[in-house]
């Protein structure tokens, strides 16, 4: 068993030299005479997560090709669990979605896959010990408040972004906190002109250099919709998704909910690097579909794909939209088009195609514009059964 170096005085924010790290992997030992020289490194096993603190560790450093996953995942997982762990470096070529899961769970944690610079190694190191005293710095969130929900279209035109516009609408109505909807549709996202906002988030100038991206730059990126609810949103851009790395959206995304009580996430309908990071990082997957026999059979396609990549325990919930209100016509029922999904939907969404319209081109939540509309109600419903809350509504909006 590795021993505990001593507590050594004060260091400097961002610097290595003086830091107790804890390597685990035969591979990081060479990392005391390069990335790591002046710092304090020590070697180790899984078995030293349990229960490791700020106390014990400056940082972690793992190799994930040392270990075997669902070790390595169940001892991530511990490392979880204890009070306030100490900052973790994932490296490795192989990155299992369980394990990456349980990883982006953390509060200070990044991944940096192989192979990987000297330079590489350092920045994300630095950026984690940076993120760890900005986050000292800023009034801490309630234990456990945060909470990312992930909506995405099973099929292009399914009213996804509507949806999670309004969900984060509704949240931000609720009074429990500050909420961020980001749209990740980088090239051509609309959740900027839905809400009548200007989008400012540009993630190509930062390259690879993802550690550059904190709270402040978070603030920087956004557009304020109202005194609870910000935007994210990237300018449309038919490139824009080669120029946003896998780092700097994850960076983001980790900001974002250490920034946030609610993170509202409208997806990309195709996958991208970082697509099942993340949904694995979601407590909620949201799969909005319309009720067409096409839509309904790609809604449950794309939900049995996320749940064999990201395991059993990450069941997206199947959004039925668009609803009609008339008993007769061509388009399936409720029933029926469960019974294509072959799983129960989580709710349906009432069709309201003046309301959404009229939002839409005034700028603005269907909420604001159309308080009574049925896919209001619909989408305040669906909120009170996903966060098992009941609405809070301000006093001025209730009358």
């Amino acid at each position: 068993m590795a021993l505990r170096p001593s507590k050594p005085p004060a260091k400097r924010q961002g610097s290595l030299s003086g830091r107790r790290v804890l390597a685990l992997g035969a591979s990081l030992a060479g990392l005391a005479e390069g990335p790591l020289a002046g710092a304090e490194v020590t070697s180790g096993g899984v078995d030293q997560l349990d229960g490791l603190s700020p106390a014990d560790w400056d940082l972690v450093i793992i190799d994930a090709d040392a270990w075997e996953a669902p070790a390595l995942a169940g001892a991530v997982k511990a490392l979880g669990a204890a009070k306030a762990p100490p900052p973790m470096l994932l490296v490795g070529a192989s990155l299992p979605a369980g394990l990456v899961r349980n990883v982006m769970r953390l509060e200070h944690a990044d991944i940096l896959e192989a192979p990987f610079s000297p330079e590489q190694l350092t920045a994300a190191l630095q950026g984690l010990l940076a993120g760890l005293a900005a986050a000292a710095a800023q009034p801490a969130a309630p234990a456990g408040a945060s909470r990312c929900w992930a909506v995405t279209g099973a099929v292009g035109g399914s009213g996804a972004t509507t949806i999670a516009v309004e969900i984060a609408s509704a949240l931000a109505d609720r009074n429990s906190g500050r909420v961020c909807l980001i749209d990740l549709n980088f090239a051509d996202g609309a959740a900027a002109a839905y809400l009548g906002a200007t989008p400012t988030m540009r993630l190509s100038e930062f390259g690879s250099a993802a550690e550059r991206i904190d709270q402040a730059m978070l603030q920087a990126f956004t557009s304020s919709i109202s005194d609870r609810l910000d935007l994210l949103a990237h300018p449309r851009e038919p490139g824009a998704f080669d120029g946003a790395s896998r780092e700097a959206v994850l960076r983001v995304l980790e900001i974002a909910c250490e920034t946030y009580e609610w993170v509202i996430l409208d997806m990309p309908r195709h996958r991208r690097a970082w697509t099942l990071e993340a949904l694995a990082g979601s407590d909620e997957v949201l799969v909005i579909s319309e009720l067409t026999v096409p839509a309904l059979l790609a809604a449950r396609a794309l939900s049995d794909e996320i749940e064999d990549a990201l395991g059993a325990g990450h069941k997206p919930h199947i959004v039925l939209n668009r609803l009609a209100s008339r008993m007769f016509g061509p388009a399936p029922s409720m029933t029926e088009a469960e019974r294509a999904l072959q799983r129960k939907a989580v709710a349906g969404i009432s069709s309201d195609w003046e309301a959404a319209a009229a939002s839409a081109n005034l700028g603005g939540p269907i909420a604001q514009h159309r308080p009574k509309s049925k896919i209001v109600k619909d989408v305040q419903a669906l909120v009170e059964k996903l966060s098992g809350e009941p609405a809070r509504r301000d006093a001025a909006r209730a009358a």
